[in-house]
């Protein structure tokens, strides 16, 4: 029972550091995510464990993937190797929105022109041209 309880704090006190960091009010986290203050109040404080579909709604307003706070909550297991960039960018509070944006377009341009494609080994040499490329001007 208490690691229940532990894991609801934890949850909680994230969900928290996530709203401040996208510097929202709790009144407006709770707008956003569609759900009532005092009950996104109680979250917080670790005194509710909140749906799956509540997680959701709330990682939606907050910009950051369900399966994050799904994973805090207990109801999935962390996956080993695999890493949320688009989720860590969009939890960057040093950039703006037009960054962030900009930058997960990049990102995810790079993924699709890379699909299908091997990424050389670590031992495949590079080959380097001794030539010099002149440009015209």
């Amino acid at each position: 029972m208490e690691d229940i309880q532990t894991r609801m704090r934890d949850l909680g006190e994230f969900i928290r550091e996530q709203r401040g960091s996208a510097r929202l009010s709790l009144r407006k986290l709770s707008d956003m995510a569609g759900i009532s203050n005092p009950y996104l109040s109680q979250i917080e404080r670790g005194l509710r464990k909140p749906s799956a579909e509540i997680l959701q709604q709330i990682a939606k307003a907050l910009r950051i993937s369900a399966e994050t706070l799904y994973v805090r909550a207990g109801i999935l297991e962390e996956r080993e190797g695999d890493h949320d960039l688009v989720g860590e960018i969009l939890r960057d509070p040093t950039i703006t929105e037009a960054q962030k944006q900009a930058l997960i377009q990049v990102y995810i341009s790079f993924q699709h022109e890379n699909e299908g494609l091997q990424s050389p080994g670590i031992d495949t040499p590079v080959e380097e041209s001794s030539e010099a490329v002149v440009l015209d001007s």
